[in-house]
């Protein structure tokens, strides 16, 4: 391909939810998607994963429309299909029955072969105080590395 590395990631979701499971699955794109992807022209930071009929969606993914495109452009935040296997999809559908659980993507990229991959986790979401604990955690350590370095 001789391109740079696609670094679509979703920066917050550690911040805002406890991850569990990871789980890696392909996306089905049209062409101009593929092409906005490769330009590193997505988002994922407002999406989440659905389950309907055994199938996996990725909702409010944001692409932005390919600007060499004709007339056939895509939808930029439409739902998109993940690509799963039925073990993983069992998983996850244990997953969303308990209250609070959600799946989010944590990172878009392209593979070895060129396909779109999109790795996703079972999350639950966080309260206050615990993303106050994880700060002072983080500058506890921070800390920490100073007065060892000075």
């Amino acid at each position: 391909m001789g391109q740079t590395t696609i670094n679509i990631k979703n920066k917050r979701a550690r911040f805002e939810y406890h991850l569990e499971d990871e789980f890696t699955a392909g996306i089905v794109l049209a062409g101009t998607e593929i092409k906005s992807i490769r330009n590193n022209k997505a988002s994922i930071l407002e999406a989440f994963c659905v389950l309907q009929n055994g199938e996996v969606f990725i909702r409010n993914m944001f692409i932005n429309e390919y600007a060499n495109s004709s007339f056939y452009k895509h939808k930029p935040k439409g739902d998109r299909k993940l690509l799963l296997n039925q073990r993983e999809i069992a998983k996850l559908e244990k997953w969303m029955k308990v209250k609070g659980n959600t799946i989010i993507p944590l990172k878009v990229f392209i593979s070895e072969k060129g396909w779109a991959k999109v790795v996703i986790a079972c999350a639950k979401g966080k309260k206050l105080h615990d993303k106050r604990e994880d700060m002072k955690a983080k500058d506890d350590k921070r800390e920490m590395e100073r007065a060892l370095k000075g």
